[in-house]
């Protein structure tokens, strides 16, 4: 494979990568909004029971009471089906996670994978030009020698 099309390669993986960061971080801030609503409707439960707890202290009637009890269930569903939501957010986050770990993989791959090329090309350069000096050197010898003998190049 060539460097060029190692290049573009590298390119297509820095993208791919790019854009599992931008999902990773918008299911952050997701997940970060359900448990901060989980958190809220934890709180305003035991708001609400603090609140209801001073009040049946003083005289209530029945019919108060299930009105409170009926609510205080439906806060309790709310409250476990907002749960629920915030560890699927929770998952889906640490999914995103793991397919950024594997696209940082393939760049990082993808970049030492350019490397050894790139070093192969220098050394093999190196080779060339390190053949040509000398054989530069060979012939200046070789005319130091015979100043007579004349080499073709």
């Amino acid at each position: 494979m060539s460097t060029q099309a190692l290049n573009i390669l590298l390119e297509r993986a820095e993208a791919e990568r790019d854009d599992a960061l931008a999902k990773l971080q918008e299911l952050q801030q997701q997940a970060a909004a359900a448990r901060t609503q989980a958190e809220q409707l934890g709180q305003y439960r035991s708001e609400y029971e603090q609140r209801w707890t001073r009040q049946f202290a003083q005289r209530t009637t029945i019919d108060i009471v299930g009105h409170y009890q009926s609510f205080g269930q439906r806060l309790d569903q709310a409250i476990s089906q907002q749960g629920a939501i915030s560890q699927f957010a929770e998952q889906r986050v640490e999914r995103a996670r793991e397919v950024l770990r594997d696209l940082e993989l393939r760049v990082a791959s993808v970049r030492k994978l350019i490397e050894r090329r790139q070093g192969e090309l220098r050394r093999s350069a190196q080779r060339r030009e390190q053949k040509l000096t000398d054989e530069q050197a060979a012939r200046a010898a070789l005319s130091q020698m015979n100043p007579f003998v004349r080499l073709s190049a």
